[in-house]
This record gives structure tokens, C-alpha cells and sequence, in this order.
């Protein structure tokens, strides 16, 4: 049954309507993972040299053991983020005679082709050949691959639980953010620290190897609820609330957002098929560039991050403010379409955001080759991140509720300043300052990397609000948009 659904799966590739588009797309996902796989075996094969730089003053077994479970709180916080459910349309194969079990195998299985799964070896497989099995041997060194292995598979099935539990239960959702949030609040304050328990578990597995299987057996119980929970609910994910079919978009990676990802699909078709827009949207990978005028060697030696600051979330941001400057005005032409037709507009806001987000992660993803020049851009990038998915996102949703101005998308972008008002000014100063703003007293106080902190703290808190800033955006799109229509009109 493995190779059938395979080969459906195949044929139904193949055979979409919008078989170019789906393809190009998953051309450029290759190209894409590829790119950030081949970054993970440089810093692989650079981690000693890293670890190094990052904790000169520690032993570097120690360090290494301390970043593991770092990384994989990271690595949860992102599949929360990115991971797709693995879908497979059931309602064909319901009535016919196929054990339950097989549609099953076939989700899981097809969930662990992620590239979230392979990272973690890439990261830590030449450390643990190259250290961890000169210093103490090769079985520590296999528990130590039975670890990383177990704690990522824990975190595939995880994420997947989580999310298909928080389809039917929202609390779900919110414990998730809750706990994720409580545990960097008590990092922040000391309370606890993730690095030193990290070590001290790892500790443990040098002194008693076989303990590694602790993370083995959470694996195959998270794995075993998993599969329990969808035997008893393997029509939710293909039926609405309401009995309706879901709607396939043509971007596959799309659909597990249901109707906010039907949403985002249609405008990023907009978005390809027009020239302003286009050009827009794809400015941002071309900005990339702008770190070298930004990152200068003496200003990263002397941790200078407030002039360097304004160039990360520059780069990191660009797709957002060069697309969301002109945010509603993309869909002028058809806005009155928009109103007149049975669209929740909560879903429109969050299909917004959901675009930026992908968008802003693409680009801080390829500005990873900056950590090449110095492993603090990627804390700076990170902490830019944040901000632009948490604040910027929220700030350029909202002004352009008083955005009337119409644009033709199909006009070239070059020289065009067509729907340009006051608004794009407005915008720059909050965006731009408030990140400095933050940072600036602990720069001058000679403690650089808490400013960072409180930056991304600031950023991760809105990010965390995110529901509650959807519903703000979305009662002030209520208000303004009988006036965003008239002056489209005009």
C-alpha cells in the first residue's frame, strides 16, 4: 500500500491544472533546502571553531553539550512555525477495503521527510566523529547519534500532535505558546538555564550511555499517541467545520492553513503574475547584498550591533516593507470584489501575515551565510527576525488601513510612484527606531547582547500576541474599509 499511495500521490502531481506552477515552486524548495543543507555541513565541520569563538573560556565538549537541547528548543519553536502536516486525501480510499493502519503508516512515514529531521546530523555528526569519539569512544558516540536522533523524531511528532490537536481544541495551541514562553522567561531571568541542563544530560549518557534510550522511548510513545489520535480522527483534517470538502490550493504547502492559506495562495499567485508586485516582492533577495556596506570587521570585533542593527532588520525585513507599503492597494482592482463576496475577513488579515512570515523567513534563512564572517550575525539576524515577524508585520497591517490610494499592478515598478503617500514615510520612522530604541541604553551601558535580548524579547512577545493583534487589524479593517474602497474607486 506504501508504493500505491506513493504512486497517487505521484500521478496527482503530475496531473494538477496548475502543473508548471506547482513545479517551479518545488524546484525552488530543492534549490532552497539544498542550499541551507550544504550551510549546515559547513558549520558541521566548523562547529569546534565556532564553539571556540563563541565560549573561549570553555571547555568545548562542555559547550557542545549545552547547545544540543538549545538548538532543538529552536528547532521546535520553527516546526511550529514552518512544518507542514503531511496530507493524503482520504475520503477516496474510506470505502474501499484498506485497513485504517495503512493510511496511517503512509502519514507517518511521509512526515518524517522533512528537512528539519536531517539538519540536526549535519549540525552535530562531524563534532560527535571528530570529539566525542576520541575523547570517550565509539559507544558514547553511537548514544550520543541515538540521542539526536530520538529528541528530533520526538519533535516531528510533537509539533505534528500539537497541530493536529489544536485544529479541534485551540487550548492546545495556547498551553503551547504558553510553555514555550514560560520557559524563555525563566531563561531570561536565570531562573533556569537550557544550556547547563543540556550539558548536564549529556553528562549523564558519557557516564551511563544506555540512558540515551530515555529520549528513545518519549520518541516511540509521542510517535505511538500520534498514531492512536489519528485512528480515531482521520476525517478531521479533510472536513471543514461546516462538512465541506477542503480546498485544495495550488501551492501544496499552503493547504494546511485551510482558509487563510487558500487566501495567501491567491495573492501569491497576484503576486507572481504581475510586474509591480513581482518586482517588489523579490527586491528584498536582491537587498541580501546590502550586508557588506552594513557589516564592517571592526564593528562586529567591537559588538557594535546598534550601528549594525538597522542593516539586519533591513535585509531581514525587506520583502515586508518594500511588498506592505502598498498593502491593500495590491488588490484595488478587485477590492469591491473582496466586500461583496463571502470572505472572513480575520481570514484575509491572517493570510497577510502568513505571507510575510514565510517571506521574512526565506531571507533571514539565505542571510545565514553572514554567520560566515562572524557567528554574531546570526544572533543579530536572528534578533531582526523576531522584531520584523512580530513587530513590523503588526505595524504595516495596520497602516495600511488608511492607505486609499489605488495602484496598477501591471505597470513596471521602475520610476512608477503610483499610490506613494505620507503613509510610507510614517512608516519607516516607528519601523526603523523602535529596535534602536530598545537597544541603545544597554549598547551604551557596554551590554551589547542583552540589548540584543530585549529586542528579540520584544519581538518573540508580539509574536506571541499574534491572535490578539489579528483581531485588532481585523475590527479596524471593519472600520476603514467602506473609505479604502472609495478611494480605490477614485
Amino acid at each position: 500500500m506504501l508504493t500505491t499511495f506513493l504512486n497517487h500521490q505521484w500521478k496527482a502531481f503530475w496531473r494538477s491544472r496548475n502543473r508548471k506552477g506547482s513545479l517551479a515552486t518545488q524546484i525552488v524548495l530543492i534549490f532552497f533546502i539544498l542550499y541551507f543543507l550544504a550551510v549546515a555541513v559547513g558549520l558541521g565541520f566548523g562547529m569546534a571553531h565556532f564553539l571556540l569563538q563563541l565560549f573561549p573560556h570553555q571547555d568545548i565538549i562542555k559547550s557542545f553539550n549545552g547547545i544540543i537541547l538549545y538548538y532543538f528548543a529552536f528547532d521546535l519553536v520553527m516546526r511550529f512555525q514552518l512544518q507542514e502536516l503531511p496530507t493524503l486525501s482520504v475520503i477516496p480510499y474510506l470505502h474501499l477495503k484498506i485497513p485504517k493502519n495503512k493510511i496511517i503508516g503512509f502519514l507517518n512515514i511521509k512526515a518524517l521527510f522533512s528537512a528539519f529531521n536531517l539538519w540536526p546530523f549535519l549540525l552535530f555528526l562531524p563534532f560527535c566523529f571528530t570529539k566525542i569519539s576520541a575523547q570517550y569512544g565509539g559507544f558514547v558516540t553511537l548514544m550520543y547519534l541515538v540521542s539526536i536522533l530520538s529528541i528530533a523524531v520526538f519533535n516531528n511528532y510533537f509539533v505534528l500532535y500539537i497541530k493536529r490537536k489544536s485544529i479541534t481544541n485551540l487550548f492546545y495551541t495556547i498551553a503551547g505558546l504558553l510553555i514555550i514562553a514560560g520557559f524563555a522567561v525563566l531563561e531570561y531571568y536565570k531562573v533556569i538555564s537550557i544550556m547547563n541542563g543540556s550539558d548536564a544530560v549529556f553528562r549523564i549518557i558519557v557516564g551511563q550511555p544506555l540512558s540515551a534510550l530515555v529520549f528513545s522511548i518519549a520518541a516511540i510513545l509521542i510517535f505511538k499517541m500520534n498514531s492512536h489520535y489519528l485512528g480515531r480522527n482521520l476525517y478531521v483534517e479533510e472536513l471543514g467545520s461546516d462538512n465541506e470538502k477542503k480546498v485544495s490550493t495550488d501551492y501544496p504547502f499552503l493547504n494546511r492553513f485551510g482558509r487563510t492559506g487558500e487566501l495567501a495562495a491567491l495573492e501569491l499567485k497576484l503576486i507572481l503574475r504581475h510586474k509591480r508586485s513581482r518586482v517588489s516582492f523579490f527586491m528584498g533577495f536582491l537587498f541580501l547584498l546590502y550586508g557588506f556596506l552594513f557589516y564592517k570587521q571592526e564593528v562586529i570585533a567591537a559588538n557594535a550591533f546598534g550601528q549594525m542593527m538597522f542593516g539586519a532588520i533591513f535585509m531581514t525585513g525587506i520583502s515586508i516593507l518594500m511588498y506592505g507599503q502598498f498593502m491593500f492597494a495590491w488588490q484595488s482592482a478587485h477590492f469591491d470584489g473582496l466586500l461583496s463576496n463571502k470572505v472572513n475577513f480575520r481570514d484575509f488579515i491572517k493570510a497577510k501575515f502568513l505571507l510575510f512570515t514565510i517571506a521574512c523567513t526565506l531571507i533571514t534563512l539565505l542571510a545565514s551565510f553572514y554567520g560566515f564572517l562572524s557567528p554574531k550575525l546570526l544572533l543579530l539576524h536572528l534578533t531582526a527576525y523576531l522584531y520584523n515577524v512580530g513587530f513590523g508585520t503588526v505595524m504595516v497591517l495596520y497602516l495600511a488601513n488608511f492607505n486609499y490610494k489605488r495602484i496598477d499592478i501591471n505597470k513596471s515598478a521602475t520610476f512608477n510612484y503610483q499610490g506613494i503617500s505620507a503613509n510610507q514615510w510614517l512608516l519607516m520612522f516607528p519601523y526603523a527606531l523602535t529596535p534602536i530604541l530598545i537597544y541603545l541604553p544597554f549598547g551604551l551601558l557596554g551590554k551589547p547582547y542583552l540589548g540584543l535580548i530585549l529586542v528579540s524579547a520584544f519581538g518573540l512577545m508580539m509574536i506571541l500576541m499574534r491572535g490578539y493583534w489579528v483581531n485588532f487589524i481585523t475590527r479596524k479593517f471593519e472600520q476603514q474599509r467602506y473609505k479604502i474602497a472609495e478611494g480605490f474607486r477614485a
